[in-house]
């Protein structure tokens, strides 16, 4: 298909264009660009094409400030203003509840935006590789349409008549035996070797690549996913707004010498560091949850704040990955939870126990469950570090745990937060909450989808009352959502 004017955007990263009435979903273009696609699933009423060539660029883009962007998809709308990114997330939580939920709404309230648009990570995880994903580069390209080049991501490479021509992926070897970055989009045995990440604030990249030039200069070996050798995996740096910085080196191989100078080489070059461990991972996986990291240097753990409570974080732990947004979300679903300091609040999918203990000084009680044991001893070391007395803390299946019985123990809830994965509540656990009768749902979600499928079994007994977009990444698709939900009137 031939000059095709791409007219809206259609969520999950996707755009949309209309051709003889059928829809036509469509990558690596946005609202405005003129393309030819090449259609790759054909249905009846709608199709999904992959784009062969940009004609005209929509006015609405802008120059990707990443020289990565193309290549590496972490950062998918960095073509696109800051604003447009906003508009098409608050469009999108909007038209998923209604089309997906199917139930009354209220108004949507304007979503939140981020203050900070980069360095806004405080977690973010570097893979060592031999192999690197290189896309093609014609030489002499205008700027336009090497503009128009980094906008077709993982497609192809433009000649000087913009033509595009589709890439088979490459196997590149990297020069020195390794290079440290992301795994290039859909490709797990190939990295982007990464010059500078504008995720997370420096010392990041410097020490990404202190780590990366001391094993070339030392000859060691870079992890091979692919045969599963190497001694260089993966690294994990958490950078506090408390100033506390924490790494965690993941090695593929049990070689205390190696292991000891690379030690001694980072805490010399980066004597910032707060805490400075080591992981020894010798499985097929990068899993660490069945692990123990060894603590090299410092107390093994960094505090993060949100207000003036304090987290304690360990190279395991989960915490909200954009601190300053993390804090507005929690605000919001504060605020919906309308409490006085009289009421029990049941915290589900509790985590670490972050939102329980953000919200406790305005509860009577906090009664939180989550499935995940170390994340509830996480919880429990977060309330006594923040002298929440009047929190309990399960662990266990939400279903199996919230039976009568631990109702009269423990007392029906007054409001319940809930913040599922992306895969959201299970059935049982909505009939559950129609056996509570809290008066009060605060449903948290990373995954609108998910939300509104449950919005639409909730709604038996539930009316949704008050609906607040978050952003907490920015230049990617991803959106938070929270609900308030109150109980009908019989």
């Amino acid at each position: 298909m031939e000059r095709v004017l791409v007219e809206d955007y259609a969520a999950g990263g996707k755009s949309l264009a209309r051709v003889d009435g059928k829809v036509i979903f469509i990558e690596n273009v946005v609202p405005g660009d003129v393309a030819d696609i090449r259609l790759v699933k054909n249905k009846k009423d709608w199709a999904e094409g992959v784009l062969l060539k940009i004609h005209s660029l929509s006015a609405d883009r802008v120059q990707p400030f990443c020289s990565h962007f193309g290549v590496c998809g972490g950062c998918q709308w960095q073509m696109l203003p800051y604003e447009k990114q906003l508009a098409y997330k608050h469009r999108q939580v909007e038209e998923t509840l209604k089309r997906i939920g199917k139930v009354s709404l209220p108004h949507l309230q304007p979503i939140i935006g981020a203050a900070e648009t980069k360095f806004y990570r405080n977690k973010i995880e570097y893979t060592f590789g031999t192999k690197e994903f290189i896309k093609e580069k014609p030489p002499q390209t205008p700027p336009e349409e090497e503009f128009i080049n980094a906008q077709s991501q993982l497609i192809g490479a433009s000649d000087v008549k913009g033509n595009l021509k589709l890439l088979e992926p490459s196997e590149v070897p990297l020069s020195g035996g390794g290079g440290a970055g992301f795994h290039a989009k859909g490709m797990f045995d190939k990295i982007v070797d990464i010059k500078t990440c504008y995720l997370q604030a420096e010392p990041t990249n410097a020490i990404r690549l202190a780590v990366k030039e001391f094993a070339i200069t030392n000859k060691w070996t870079f992890y091979d996913i692919r045969n599963h050798r190497g001694f260089l995996r993966t690294m994990q740096v958490r950078l506090c707004t408390t100033g506390e910085l924490m790494v965690n080196m993941v090695v593929g191989e049990k070689d205390e010498e190696k292991i000891r100078q690379l030690m001694d080489h980072i805490l010399q070059k980066f004597p910032s560091l707060t805490t400075l461990l080591y992981t020894i991972n010798t499985k097929w996986n990068d899993s660490l949850h069945d692990l123990e990291p060894v603590i090299y240097y410092g107390k093994g753990y960094v505090i993060e704040k949100l207000e003036d409570f304090e987290f304690k974080i360990g190279p395991k732990s989960f915490f909200q990955t954009n601190t300053r947004q993390a804090e507005q979300l929690y605000r919001v679903t504060r605020e919906f939870a309308e409490l006085s300091g009289k009421e029990t609040v049941y915290d589900l999918y509790c985590g670490a126990g972050s939102i329980g203990i953000f919200v406790s000084r305005k509860a009577k009680k906090i009664v939180a469950v989550e499935a995940i044991a170390a994340a509830v001893e996480d919880a429990k070391q977060n309330a006594a570090l923040n002298n929440v007395t009047k929190a309990e803390f399960f662990t266990g299946d939400v279903i199996d745990i919230c039976t009568d019985d631990f109702f009269a123990a423990h007392g029906r809830p007054d409001v319940i937060i809930t913040d599922p994965p992306r895969a959201g509540m299970h059935e049982k656990l909505v009939k559950k909450i129609f056996e509570t009768a809290a008066p009060i749902v605060v449903y948290v979600s990373c995954n609108p989808a998910t939300q509104a499928r449950d919005l639409k079994i909730l709604d038996e007994k539930y009316e949704v009352t008050k609906i607040q977009p978050v952003d907490m990444f920015p230049h990617t698709h991803h959106i938070e959502n929270v609900l308030q939900l109150k109980l009908k009137k019989s």
